[in-house]
């Protein structure tokens, strides 16, 4: 069965062929070139996720992306209190449909170089085509591939390579991490696929991920997680082990004086042994309305 399509804006992409039969707008233009549409298949949607007016396609069915996603953006950008250079570097792990890389070139520099690896090939395909519906292929990568294979970090260090059309790269800048939050064979069962790799250590375990994050980062490199507080004692003896020392930790709960049910932490390879505790991160107040700083986060 061929799959379907309905075309959006006025560019249509196939396979890296962009055809133009009508004049671009000058506001669907960017500083990478053509920014507008590509191919939506059967059982995806676009939405507007705001942060300048970027765009995603998601697959409902599947796995559509969070607020975790959102507030480790904001962590990777602020949480390390430094401002970032020009040529910062990045990297996210499990980066699902490219929801953290793309929020990241709206928050950082534009000369700022992102990847994101993911395993599941549709989540991929979307990811791609987010790149290019938005404009960004100059500054965003994507990569299909599986932290749990011990090569991922040599491919990224070949395509950096060639990216900075340099032979020296002594690693990422800054590592994201948003995994999946359920140990392999200890959660329900579901008869989707997607959402099971999404969700569950099917494919990479937590090791997994904060190993390859430790060989991709340079020395004195910032990695950022988003995870269940219940495997914070997993995450900080994973990340000893592969020289990751944790620096900050900040948890997050529904609303104010409620348990919480995330955590952010940020680590860094080589760093000395202190860790900094942060203020709690409320996501909605006693009316169940946005706080005031998720709102910030947002943008709204």
């Amino acid at each position: 069965m061929q799959p379907i399509y309905r075309t959006i804006n006025i560019i249509v992409y196939k396979e890296g062929d962009i055809k133009t039969d009508i004049k671009i707008n000058e506001t669907e233009k960017n500083t990478d070139g053509i920014c507008g549409a590509v191919n939506i298949l059967s059982g995806e949607r676009l939405d507007n996720i705001g942060f300048g007016g970027l765009r995603l396609i998601q697959k409902p069915d599947e796995f559509c992306y969070g607020i975790d996603a959102v507030i480790l953006s904001d962590f990777a950008v602020r949480g390390a209190g430094r401002t970032y250079g020009n040529d910062v570097t990045v990297c996210d792990l499990g980066t699902g449909t490219g929801i953290i890389p793309l929020v990241l070139s709206h928050k950082l520099p534009d000369t700022a170089q992102i990847f994101g690896v993911e395993v599941q090939d549709g989540s991929f395909e979307r990811a791609v085509r987010n790149v290019k519906l938005n404009g960004l292929s100059a500054r965003l990568h994507m990569v299909c591939g599986d932290v749990s294979d011990s090569m991922i970090d040599e491919r990224l260090w070949d395509i950096m390579k060639k990216v900075k059309g340099s032979t020296r790269f002594e690693g990422f800048d800054v590592v994201t991490v948003n995994p999946p939050y359920t140990e392999g064979g200890r959660g329900i069962e579901g008869k989707n696929p997607a959402k099971v790799i999404a969700r569950q250590e099917t494919s990479g375990t937590l090791e997994d991920f904060i190993r390859t994050a430790s060989a991709l980062l340079k020395e004195k490199g910032d990695f950022y997680m988003v995870h269940r507080p219940s495997r914070l004692t997993d995450i900080c003896c994973l990340c000893r082990k592969y020289r990751i020392e944790p620096k900050t930790l900040r948890f997050v709960s529904p609303r104010p004086n409620e348990a919480p049910n995330l955590l952010l932490i940020h680590g860094v390879l080589g760093g000395g042994k202190e860790i900094r505790m942060c203020a709690p991160l409320a996501v909605y107040d006693e009316d169940g309305e946005y706080t005031q700083e998720i709102s910030m986060i947002y943008e709204r």
